[in-house]
């Protein structure tokens, strides 16, 4: 049973509308299930359309923010904050008791924080889905970079099985029901492969 997860997303209210269709979409089809989420607090560009969408159909969304964005006046007043000392705590905050990780097209620190989480997951310390929501093909160059890892021997291919990509929000909820289940040992095995 999903009962929480992390969303990960992109903070810049200049994306393409098709980018916040995807956000939208995702608020609310984790609201109709009763899944809440964890997101990083903003209140614009996909994170605000996220949090707009949860709100809108009752959803329960929590922003895990930082104090000295909040001070900046970067934080989202429409819902329930965590505030946190430092951008670290966030991120493990932001993971703590949540049944898979999300991530929706963003800049730098969306795919900072992808690819911490899918290093963290390699290594044994987050074992739940992570799924990359590849809204109108947006991670194609980084799954490229993936697959080029794998292929010049710096990962190995079975490391590939730590997320799934989905091109849809419908597709989120199945792809994580359907992720394989990786466990710790998985992290002994082909990490150092």
């Amino acid at each position: 049973m999903i009962k929480r997860v992390c969303v990960y997303c992109a903070s810049s209210s200049q994306v393409d509308e098709k980018y916040k269709q995807a956000a939208r979409r995702l608020g609310e089809i984790l609201s109709e299930k009763g899944i809440g989420c964890n997101y990083g607090g903003g209140a614009i560009g996909l994170m605000g359309e996220l949090a707009k969408s949860m709100v809108k159909h009752q959803g329960d969304i929590t922003g895990i923010i930082p104090h000295f964005m909040v001070e900046r006046g970067w934080d989202n007043p429409a819902v329930v904050e965590v505030e946190t000392d430092s951008m670290h705590t966030r991120k493990e905050r932001m993971v703590q008791n949540v049944d898979a990780a999300i991530a929706l097209p963003g800049g730098c620190g969306t795919l900072e924080e992808l690819m911490e989480i899918i290093t963290w997951k390699q290594l044994g310390l987050f074992l739940k889905p992570i799924i990359i929501l590849n809204a109108d093909h947006f991670f194609d160059p980084l799954l490229a970079m993936l697959d080029k890892c794998v292929e010049e021997n710096f990962m190995s291919e079975q490391l590939k099985k730590t997320w799934t990509v989905v091109n849809t929000a419908e597709e989120v909820i199945p792809a994580i029901q359907n992720a394989y289940g990786w466990e710790e040992n998985d992290s002994h095995k082909y990490a150092s492969l």
